[in-house]
């Protein structure tokens, strides 16, 4: 399996969940080696994905600096986990990514109007050597060795709609479009409008989040999945997980996971070298992963 990028460059108009502005995407191929880069055309400054680039958790993944940033990058990231692209430009005339309908499947039909082009060079991804933890009282998050992509995420809500999810995902391309793709981001009526009273979330509405009062899911065409609130931290956990500029290979586990704990994994996974090692698809250790993406 080699690196991969786009086989021709694709655009698209969306809203911006924040501040509710029409915000225009293009998504560009790159050459072998040249990695994930977000440019922000307004600026003109580009920004690398990589774990240090992260400047803010609190809502959403933001990489960037406080005078040029791009924030709600998750879900975008999430699909070029799914199609194990490795390079790739992706330009935006705005400080956010667009919301789309709140989930990774209209990226992954971007993705598939683009097509996918494979390079010249040995695609590299992380393996997990040893265990590496993060936790916040009850809530943690954890990456372990395995010979598989795994994604075990469970979640509490004290709400007569969501409750107490789990959903274990053994990572396909195929099963990523069938099962984690359409879960869409969710949120309660009450911080939406105490956020949008702080001019954030201007964006937000019933056509980019499953939206929940105190006793129901407000969306008139329901759930695309029984349990889709898990689901879709799934989907956020893959997007943060690809911060770290590679796929990974190993298992992923949770319980009321965040962004803000995902970027700790990833900090704290990077910090000890006998954590994880960086492998060449087409070794041996890795064979079973690659089919994968197919």
């Amino acid at each position: 399996m080699f690196q991969r990028t786009i086989a021709k460059s694709v655009e698209v108009v969306g809203i911006g969940l924040h501040k509710g502005e029409s915000i225009r995407l293009r998504v560009e191929p790159m050459d072998a080696d040249s990695g994930i880069i977000f440019y922000r055309s307004d600026l003109g400054r580009s920004i690398p994905l990589k774990v240090s680039s992260v400047i803010d958790t609190r809502m959403a993944t933001v990489i960037g600096q406080p005078d040029g940033y791009i924030s709600t990058i998750e879900h975008f990231l999430s699909a070029l986990y799914a199609y194990g692209i490795d390079n790739l430009r992706i330009v935006l005339e705005g400080n956010e990514m667009p919301i789309m309908d709140g989930s990774s499947a209209s990226f992954c039909l971007l993705l598939d109007e683009a097509g996918i082009k494979e390079l010249d060079r040995p695609k590299e991804i992380v393996r997990i050597l040893r265990p590496v933890e993060v936790r916040d009282g009850e809530k943690y998050v954890r990456l372990e060795p395995s010979k598989r992509a795994e994604f075990d995420f469970e979640i509490f809500f004290d709400h007569p709609a969501i409750g107490r999810q789990r959903y274990r995902f053994d990572f396909t391309k195929r099963r990523y479009l069938e099962e984690i793709a359409r879960a869409r981001t969710f949120g309660f009526a009450r911080d939406i409008q105490y956020l949008q009273s702080q001019n954030l979330a201007l964006g937000a509405s019933l056509k980019n989040a499953v939206g929940l009062d105190e006793d129901r899911v407000l969306n008139p065409e329901g759930l695309r999945y029984p349990d889709e609130f898990v689901r879709h931290k799934i989907l956020d956990a893959m997007g943060d997980m690809r911060v770290a500029g590679y796929n990974m290979l190993g298992r992923y586990r949770s319980f009321a996971g965040s962004h803000a704990l995902n970027h700790k994994l990833t900090q704290a996974l990077f910090a000890e070298r006998a954590n994880y090692e960086i492998v060449q698809t087409g070794h041996a250790r890795v064979a079973e992963y690659e089919r994968c993406f197919a």
